[in-house]
């Protein structure tokens, strides 16, 4: 149990780590490639080691040191592993990883704790058999654990129902250039879709072909390769999204290095929501300054930003009036009940706040401290954790979570304080 104390005054420079969700693909890129790779600045973290881990038994070679993560590519040959991999509750590793796999010489199977195995993969299922990928639950149809033949992908044409993740499309998108021919992709009920443009981007630089054709079909080339080289890993906009609200609820301001004005990262639309909220953010060489103001209320569709609620919630319960934050729905099956888990949190700080299905509204005032249930969740832990600058006696329990994407966010939350 982690204890949060307020603070009088917050000025404040923070270095964010590197994107976990640009470091998943560059290992993935990486580890299909053939030749040696150098990921600078990737994030090294629960998800990140499970995905880095499965990609070593698939055949490729990684290494991770304080300078980057060094990957020696299998040149799209993989490996059929001989016991089931495991990846905890890694919801990226596990989707994007059921594609992979679709490229081995033999079969594999993916599981992983209690809690992914209540994760819906079927959408990805679905949409890998007509591209040649033979692909099944092994229990609950349309969940984890899955098994996967590895006999290779054809390409070819295919449609992904993206309306509950859009890791379903980026999973397809990152094996599509080893194909044998090129795959067109029909996406329908997207959301996230700046995830996918990340995914775009990544390919991009590592060498494949890959666009949208319109606003809801993708082509990929084939067949192609991915480069092996060098490569940087952009600072995280999640990550840094709770200084960002640290800066609007304390009244102060935090600079947080290492995010780019022009990243392709959902996420960094969050400014300029705090901004909509009483915020002014200031751009520098190397990074983005927020300075608190008074908060006011706001209505927003967050559904390109599924990540950003949690904190965009703990702004809202110090902000006047009333918030509602919509088209969230697809928050239900995260790595907790996200909707569920933010209500229980600000209900326990006297803040006044409906969950409906696929919406939150919070009525501002002054939050109390209490015991905050992380329910295993990294993002309700950091969330939250965030409100206890100012409300006195929060508590977040089982605090240890964050290591799933943010190993070093009690270290540098602590900077907060000089």
């Amino acid at each position: 149990m982690k204890q949060i104390k307020t603070i009088d005054s917050l000025d404040a420079h923070v270095t964010v780590p590197g994107s976990k969700s640009v470091t998943h693909r560059y290992l993935i890129m990486a580890a299909l490639a053939e030749g040696r790779s150098w990921l600078h600045n990737g994030l090294w973290c629960d998800d990140t080691r499970y995905t880095a881990k499965a990609l070593e038994r698939f055949g490729a070679q990684i290494k991770h040191s304080p300078k980057a993560i060094e990957v020696i590519g299998t040149g799209g040959v993989l490996n059929s592993p001989s016991e089931p991999i495991y990846l905890e509750n890694a919801g990226t590793s596990m989707r994007l990883l059921t594609a992979v796999a679709c490229l081995s010489q033999g079969p594999s199977v993916l599981v992983g704790n209690e809690r992914l195995h209540t994760r819906p993969i079927e959408e990805l299922l679905v949409a890998l058999q007509p591209l040649g990928g033979v692909v099944e639950s092994l229990q609950e149809r349309g969940y984890p654990p899955v098994r996967i033949q590895g006999s290779g992908i054809r390409g070819g044409s295919t449609t992904v129902n993206a309306s509950r993740s859009s890791q379903f499309v980026s999973a397809i998108l990152l094996v599509a250039p080893y194909a044998s021919q090129p795959t067109e992709i029909n996406v329908q009920g997207l959301v996230s879709k700046p995830y996918v443009d990340v995914t775009l981007e990544g390919m991009s630089k590592f060498g494949a072909k890959a666009h949208w054709l319109d606003g809801n079909n993708l082509r990929v080339e084939a067949p192609g390769r991915y480069q092996a080289g060098h490569y940087d890993v952009e600072g995280d906009c999640s990550s840094a999204s709770y200084f960002w609200v640290a800066a609007a609820i304390t009244g102060g301001k935090v600079m947080t290095q290492n995010i780019l004005p022009d990243s392709r990262q959902g996420d960094l639309a969050f400014l300029e929501i705090l901004c909509q909220m009483g915020c002014r953010a200031e751009w520098h060489d190397h990074g983005v300054t927020v300075f608190g103001g008074e908060l006011r209320s706001i209505e927003v569709d967050m559904k390109n930003m599924p990540d950003m609620v949690p904190t965009l919630a703990v702004a809202a319960a110090f902000a006047q009036g009333t918030t509602a934050i919509t088209n969230v729905g697809h928050l239900r099956i995260k790595e907790s009940d996200r909707l569920r888990a933010i209500a229980e949190g600000l209900e326990k700080m006297n803040v006044q706040v409906e969950e409906e299905e696929d919406r939150l509204t919070i009525r501002g005032g002054n939050p109390r401290g209490a015991l905050i249930a992380s329910h295993n969740d990294h993002r309700i832990a950091m969330s939250f954790a965030v409100a206890g600058l100012v409300a006195e006696g929060v508590f977040i329990d089982n605090e240890t979570c964050v290591t799933k994407s943010f190993p070093q966010f009690w270290e540098i939350f602590e900077q907060l304080y000089h």
